[in-house]
């Protein structure tokens, strides 16, 4: 390490699930690298492309410093003092003239800590507000898996060592967790097969012995396909099924339903990787089942994950170690739940995720008339974008909490600026990883940017129960992390580097009894056709939103990639119509058209298009101003991937 410099461990609190270890590296007050951790047990000192992005962020020169508050259409600086005095009496307003429920604290996913629990405790304490349901991530995938085996419980990356295949199923690590890629790397140099099924050539395919192309959404007949040539063979696991599962004449009956010719079909995958994936999952068993997020993102993508799961379940992978259907792990779990505050009021409304835009317009007795978002950008990331804009513009007062003015600050009225992570103390868990890492202040925030926990305590001290509500970050911390210590877990420890849950299962339903009402593990019993010709006459691509390797979502600056999204087409495709690699062109939805510049992709499906989500509409991108804000059927869920688009060359 250079002289002068010094390393403090750190945890990576982004929206990602590998939630890694990292050191800051200071220098005279300043941190001057982001590098792994090696002594993480998952992400082994190896570090993402994101975080040096990250890092030049939040030096950068529109890094927001001070309060702003806009008046006549402009923004203007304001003393803290002054930012939270008003924030307190429209609080105090809007409880007055029309009750909790016309507060609505929108908390998303940007930076998810134990300390933020503590934001919602502040909102119950004052009364209950109007919150969320739903999600724009992995509400399907934790739903459904949930409806098979009861809370979702995955399998330990740890136990990926046990594995002889693994099946990326939708997942993409080499860009979107990234800090699993030491596993990966290490299971590829034992000999481990590596499978990848995704639509389109990801980052993750140098990983892969073989990679299967699927049709979007038609992943259930994949899994169902192989399923019943497991079967026809004669290999399923018997056993299992006989003790183990519920509903097995039931599942039996849907693939009875489709001959093999019919279910390859379906998914537009042939016969001969079919015969080879049914092999992979039985002769390569151990075979851990990695299942991405691209699968939550559509109507019926319980279906999808359900038929995965009865895959593992058919062919023995259940509860063995190295195999396995895994998804993620709940971030929130390590932590005490009454503390969210939940017991401290009555019921109370929730607007749904997916449909915020809407859900805000339609709100009434009472209207919304406050709103505060924290950790998030929803004009960007939400689907129908210009509808979600035209909702906050509804709403009397808008409080948005973050480090950049993005989409969303362009439709509030009163911006707070926010610590970087290695700028507050605090915990983290992962929904990747069984591991509860530390943030350790390395730096001060510059300027005036608090940390979130600071902001709401010094809000609180406006309120009557400031008494009981204010206290320090480790008195929080401490009530928080309850459950952990008397587990066992030793507190200085936690400050050390990241510590493993200690009753988490490195091998979950090892015992075979499951977490259902019947201690059995439930097979599903009907899946359907998703309705994908919809709107394919007018607009025949399907349009996949995808996770990048530079970016995390809408984590952007101004300036930053302005222009264009990039959209990639296969390259016949784009040939037969007449646009060039690079060329611009215009993408067209049901709701709207967007100006992208066109990239070949020789290995894409002829049926597909690709674009990077994430990008700002201010720079003249965000995707998701074309995508309808539509509601998976169980979960909760944001169907992204049911956006049907057009692509016309710009004359």
């Amino acid at each position: 390490m250079p002289s002068g410099t010094t390393a403090v461990v750190t945890t990576c609190t982004r929206d990602c699930p590998s939630a890694c270890g990292l050191l800051a590296h200071v220098r005279d007050g300043r941190v001057i690298r982001l590098s792994g951790n090696p002594d993480h047990p998952v992400n082994r000192g190896t570090v993402c492309r994101k975080a040096p992005a990250f890092l030049r962020r939040m030096h950068s020169p529109h890094r927001v410093l001070t309060p702003l508050r806009r008046r006549n259409g402009s923004w203007s600086p304001v003393s803290w003092p002054d930012a939270l005095d008003e924030m307190a009496e429209r609080l105090k307003d809007c409880l007055n003239r029309h009750g909790p429920e016309s507060i609505l604290h929108y908390m998303g996913f940007g930076e998810r800590t134990a300390l933020k629990i503590v934001n919602a405790r502040f909102f119950a304490l004052l009364g209950g507000v109007t919150t969320l349901r739903g999600t724009l991530c992995g509400g399907t995938g934790y739903a459904a898996q949930s409806l098979d085996y009861g809370p979702r419980v995955s399998h330990d990356p740890l136990d990926l060592a046990n594995a002889r295949t693994i099946v990326l199923w939708g997942r993409n690590p080499a860009a979107t967790q990234f800090g699993l890629m030491p596993l990966l790397r290490q299971a590829r140099e034992r000999g481990v097969k590596v499978v990848l099924i995704d639509p389109r050539n990801s980052e993750s395919v140098s990983l892969a012995d073989v990679h299967i192309r699927p049709r979007p959404g038609r992943d259930a007949f994949l899994a169902l396909a192989v399923a019943k040539r497991i079967i026809d063979e004669g290999w399923q696991d018997q056993e299992f099924l006989a003790l183990n599962t519920d509903n097995l004449e039931g599942y039996l009956d849907v693939l009875a339903r489709q001959s093999l010719e019919e279910l390859t079909a379906s998914c537009d995958v042939d016969a001969a990787a079919i015969d080879a994936l049914a092999g992979d999952y039985v002769q390569g068993r151990p075979t851990a089942t990695l299942l991405g997020w691209g699968l939550h993102r559509f109507t019926l993508g319980h279906e999808m994950i359900r038929a995965v799961d009865a895959l593992g379940a058919v062919s023995g992978n259940i509860g063995l170690p190295g195999g396995g259907v895994s998804q993620g792990f709940e971030e929130w779990g390590p932590y005490d739940a009454t503390l969210w505050g939940a017991d401290l009021h009555p019921p109370r409304r929730t607007l749904l995720m997916p449909q915020i835009g809407r859900e805000i317009l339609e709100a009434t007795d009472p209207p919304v008339a406050m709103a505060v978002i924290t950790a998030a950008n929803p004009v960007c990331m939400a689907p129908n974008s210009d509808l979600v804009a035209k909702a906050l513009d509804s709403v009397p007062f808008v409080v948005t909490m973050n480090m950049f003015l993005d989409d969303t600050a362009d439709h509030a009225d009163l911006f707070l600026p926010c610590a970087a992570f290695y700028e507050q103390r605090d915990l983290v868990a992962s929904y990747g990883h069984n591991l509860v890492g530390p943030l350790i202040r390395a730096v001060a925030p510059p300027g005036e940017c608090r940390s979130q926990f600071d902001i709401f305590m010094d809000l609180a001290r406006r309120f009557p129960f400031a008494g009981d509500f204010v206290k320090s970050e480790e008195d929080w911390l401490r009530l928080l992390i309850r459950p952990l210590l008397e587990k066992g877990v030793a507190w200085d420890d936690l400050w050390r580097g990241p510590v493993r849950i200690p009753d988490a299962p490195l091998v979950p339903w090892a015992d075979g009894r499951f977490a259902t009402p019947t201690g059995r593990f439930q097979l599903l019993t009907e899946v359907t056709a998703c309705a994908d010709c919809r709107d394919a006459a007018r607009y025949p691509y399907q349009l996949l939103t995808v996770g990048g390797a530079r970016h995390l979502c809408s984590e952007r600056e101004p300036g930053d990639g302005d222009g264009p999204a990039e959209l990639s087409m296969a390259a016949e495709v784009a040939l037969r119509l007449g646009i060039a690699d690079g060329s611009p062109a215009r993408m067209v939805s049901t709701l709207g058209s967007l100006v992208v510049t066109v990239r070949h992709d020789a290995a894409l499906r002829p049926d597909v298009v690709v674009c990077e989500r994430g990008g700002w509409i201010k720079a003249g991108q965000g995707v998701n101003r074309l995508i309808p804000d539509l509601v998976s059927e169980v979960g909760q869920g944001t169907p992204y991937y049911e956006a049907r688009v057009d692509v016309e060359p710009l004359s």
